[in-house]
């Protein structure tokens, strides 16, 4: 090992001992142990329930991809070329027919996802829970996205298909296909479109539950509305100012310490 290496494994070492990272952690410890194990546990799987509860009951709902533009399918790139030539053609109304159907059978797949987060929240441990609460601003979206995503992708895919079907949209699809493909000098365009739009309601999915996730974090209009999410969270706030003011104190310090 070279004395850089040394020198900067000693230096990582004297700032995880200092007294002010020591003391942080210390307060974090308290603080999490402030109230017992269990309540925040399930405080974190109440934050969850609700945000999947209030959020991804919407997407359910008829134009709930259709008609938010934070969530909504669009056309694969690939199929981007498709939508310009069928308007150049005066096919608008076929490709807007696309883009309804693709998000319908979103709409109608995303439903399955309430019983995988159900299994997820349940399987939480304390430290998982820790972990959340102290994690930043999207750590409860990156818990469910890891401990779903394979479950969610398997679930959506065959619902996905028999949707495309039952809303007909697998029949707009190829009929848009074919025509752009019939058109002289283009390149024939293939795409997995169920895997696209499992992947899309996927994204969708996770996208809705960082806003609810944003709101139980900052408060947004009163989200925390049990005592339980009020004192779980409460918890979050203390760190977070705790750290604005170490943050300021250090940066005072510094500042008179320049002008000596």
């Amino acid at each position: 090992m070279n004395k850089t290496m040394i020198a900067t494994a000693l230096m990582i070492c004297a700032l995880a001992n200092s007294p002010i990272v020591t003391a942080q952690n210390s307060k974090t410890t308290n603080l999490i142990n402030s109230i017992s194990q269990d309540k925040v546990a399930k405080g974190l799987k109440e934050a969850l329930d609700k945000g999947i509860t209030e959020q991804v009951n919407l997407l359910a709902k008829p134009d709930g991809f259709l008609k938010n533009e934070l969530v909504k399918i669009v056309m694969p790139e690939e199929f981007q070329k498709v939508d310009k030539a069928l308007r150049r053609l005066g096919m608008g109304s076929l490709a807007d027919q696309g883009t309804v159907l693709i998000n319908r059978a979103a709409e109608n797949a995303v439903k399955e996802a309430t019983p995988i987060f159900v299994d997820a929240i349940k399987n939480m441990t304390f430290s998982d829970a820790k972990d959340i609460l102290i994690g930043g601003k999207s750590a409860a979206t990156d818990y469910l996205k890891k401990s779903t995503t394979k479950s969610l992708y398997e679930k959506f895919s065959p619902v996905i298909n028999t949707s495309l079907s039952n809303v007909g949209a697998d029949v707009i699809w190829e009929k848009m296909s074919s025509t752009y493909n019939s058109l002289p000098l283009v390149s024939p365009v293939t795409t997995d479109l169920t895997d696209y739009i499992t992947t899309q309601t996927m994204d969708g999915v996770f996208k809705a539950i960082a806003v609810e996730e944003k709101n139980i974090r900052e408060n947004i209009t009163g989200s925390r509305d049990t005592k339980l999410l009020k004192d779980v969270f409460a918890i979050q706030d203390n760190l977070t100012n705790s750290t604005k003011n170490n943050t300021s104190n250090n940066s005072k310090k510094k500042q008179i310490k320049n002008k000596q």
